[in-house]
């Protein structure tokens, strides 16, 4: 399975566990702080923002919390010191990983995503050292039984999408992140309902991993760094056959 729609599909699932215990909400409180921060509290002048808002109200952030961030963001209220680094680096079989990353303190994040790294037989890079190798991608996945590839890629197309491909029992529709919302939008409208739908990270390329111990160290990189609370976002660049999952208990 291509590497990112399998981890997507693991990140998805588990949003919900995360949303409960406060955590998620935590992470998406922070994308709105520093989308404010950046580009002013009006979410119709603020692409980004807005962006921002959509997925805090996708998991039900309650409007108060979306709003006292924002304010924390203009400097209305404290608590708007946020920095935005990357992390990039690698794991088990040389798959090239990128974290996104939102902290107030950075030298502490960047002890304990070095850290992460090494528990999984990984490595943490320089800066620069992998992110070329992906491109920041609007991104929508659907079940190949719940929609018709042929409606899927007219109205993908009509609405702005740069391509929908069939990935296994999936369809990947991307697009450039300034028109992700009108297409998701357009699909939304006409009735199909995402798994996934977000903007994030695609790479270029992938790496196979054939080796059920290190796609297990690679998965477990991802779910560590996916839990840091300071991680807003993780890529990667791996592709695991089913067969392997099935091995490890993860297809």
């Amino acid at each position: 399975m291509a590497g990112h729609s399998h981890w997507a599909g693991i990140k998805h699932k588990k949003a919900l566990v995360d949303a409960k215990r406060g955590k998620l909400w935590s992470k998406l409180a922070k994308s709105i702080i520093v989308a404010a921060k950046h580009g002013g509290g009006d979410p119709d002048k603020n692409l980004r923002l807005r962006y921002a808002i959509d997925d805090a109200k996708a998991v039900s952030l309650p409007k108060e919390n979306i709003q006292r961030a924002i304010k924390r963001g203009t400097g209305e209220l404290a608590g708007g010191n946020l920095e935005e680094v990357i992390y990039e680096g690698y794991g088990a079989g040389g798959v090239a990983v990128l974290c996104e990353v939102l902290t107030d303190n950075r030298n502490r994040t960047a002890g304990e995503i070095r850290k992460s790294f090494e528990l999984s037989n990984g490595k943490l890079g320089g800066s620069g050292c992998v992110a070329w190798m992906f491109d920041s991608k609007g991104l929508l996945v659907f079940s190949c039984n719940a929609v018709e590839e042929d409606k899927l890629m007219e109205l993908a197309l009509e609405s702005g999408a740069d391509d929908v491909r069939r990935v296994e029992d999936k369809f990947e529709v991307t697009c450039d992140p300034t028109v992700f919302r009108d297409v998701a939008k357009a699909l939304t409208d006409a009735g199909l309902t995402p798994e996934v739908s977000e903007i994030t990270r695609l790479p270029q390329n992938t790496v196979d991993i054939d080796d059920p111990e290190a796609a297990r160290k690679v998965l477990k990189l991802m779910e560590r760094l996916d839990d840091h609370d300071d991680v807003q976002n993780v890529s990667a660049n791996f592709n695991i056959p089913d067969e392997v999952l099935k091995a490890i208990g993860e297809g």
